[in-house]
């Protein structure tokens, strides 16, 4: 098997659509050798714990509401290329993500990572749900066969947060500056959304290096 791990963030779009190719691709090419996991980092580090009015945190991240505008096309077209139908009006918090990184890796634990985090982005771009909310993140995981239960007793809890915190800044010493980022082998890293053919590129090679490899031996 060949690694693949994923820096991501669950409110960020850029990596919704990155996944949505990697998904594509990956369905073409079921031969693929990937194992993948998510490794959290959060792009708001100093976001309060209960999220701030998506509005006014896009106006001041991006310097008004034009800036905002501006930043959100090319996210709005690169969806769309992607086929997915993201419900921006629909989104009213955006949410601190600490939380939602200790459900990704519980569900990690239980062989479930992939699902989780996929529920997650459609949780948050399609419903509009606030995936920083403990009620929330726990509807999620029983919809992916985790404990009734179980993420909320662990979420009323420090477990694992500081486990984030140190996983995440463990990125940022090996200069992740933005995410998705992609990681292959532990050997290369791709960053952004890549499409499809990309990733089909990518699989080939493997593929064809594994071959080589048969071949010396």
């Amino acid at each position: 098997m060949v690694k693949l791990d994923i820096l991501s963030d669950p409110i960020c779009p850029w990596c919704y659509i990155g996944k949505t190719y990697l998904d594509r691709a990956l369905e073409a090419h079921p031969e693929h050798d990937f194992l993948i996991e998510w490794h959290p980092f959060q792009l708001n580090h100093n976001m309060p714990e209960g999220g701030m009015d998506r509005r006014q945190y896009l106006e001041t991240k991006f310097g008004g509401q034009k800036g905002a505008i501006q930043a959100y096309m090319p996210v709005v077209e690169n969806a769309k290329e992607a086929g997915l139908s993201i419900n921006f009006e629909g989104i009213e918090t955006t949410p601190n993500t600490l939380n939602a990184h200790r459900v990704i890796h519980w569900a990690g634990l239980e062989g479930k990572q992939t699902p989780m985090v996929s529920a997650m982005f459609k949780a948050y771009f399609t419903e509009g749900l606030d995936i920083g909310d403990a009620e929330v993140l726990n509807r999620l995981a029983e919809g992916i066969g985790m404990e009734a239960g179980l993420v909320a007793r662990l979420l009323a809890t420090d477990e694992d947060k500081q486990l984030m915190h140190d996983r995440d800044a463990h990125a940022r010493e090996r200069g992740v500056r933005s995410v998705p980022t992609f990681i292959v082998n532990n050997q290369y890293a791709i960053s952004g959304a890549q499409k499809p053919d990309m990733w089909a590129n990518v699989i080939a090679e493997i593929a064809q290096s594994q071959q080589d490899e048969d071949t010396d031996e």
